[in-house]
């Protein structure tokens, strides 16, 4: 169904929920999101997540119906922010924070540790490595976090941060999905 997307599972497995067509927002596929979750099996439960260029809110949602502890979903544009709003009331939960806000406006407020990140940023804009590289070198990262990162196939990624290490990659027709592992220096 177009703007709409189905949750694979966990809590509110099988509910759809909205999102709103705006140019360039591209939910992540079930297919897609099904791989990077069974990536992620034990690494949701309780963890902090935060979920930035959040479109659709799929990745988020998903880490929140999967036990996640909270999330917090960054996204720009005010019509997406209204549906994502009004899917954490579908859904009844205060788990997910919206935050209406430009992604590197809230990465330059004040640091929070999340254990898991999702960036899934617009193609074509060079945002994905300035946005890597952020949230390394201000502080959002727990020592041993996990980041995955949605991406055009041809972006260079010799300037992901050096004490990343890639887990799992795949490329999916024209995106390539990757999950780092951070350490701590």
């Amino acid at each position: 169904m177009q703007n709409k997307l189905r949750i694979i599972a966990g809590e509110w497995r099988g509910r759809n929920l909205r999102f709103t067509d705006a140019p360039g927002l591209r939910p992540t596929p079930a297919r897609v999101r099904e791989t990077l979750f069974n990536w992620l099996r034990s690494d949701i439960y309780g963890s902090r997540c935060l979920d930035l260029y959040s479109g659709s809110g799929a990745l988020g949602v998903e880490a929140a119906s999967r036990g996640a502890k909270s999330v917090v979903q960054v996204e720009n544009n005010p019509q997406a922010c209204r549906h994502l709003k009004e899917n954490t009331v579908i859904l009844s939960t205060d788990r997910i924070k919206i935050v209406n806000q430009d992604v590197f406006r809230y990465l330059a407020g004040d640091a929070e540790s999340f254990d898991l990140v999702f960036l899934d940023p617009p193609f074509g804009k060079g945002l994905a490595v300035q946005t890597c590289q952020w949230l390394e070198d201000k502080g959002w990262l727990s020592a041993r976090a996990k980041i995955y990162l949605e991406t055009e196939i041809v972006l260079d990624f010799t300037d992901i941060p050096e004490n990343w290490r890639l887990l799992k990659d795949k490329t999916a027709g024209e995106v390539a999905y990757r999950l780092y592992e951070r350490f701590a220096e």
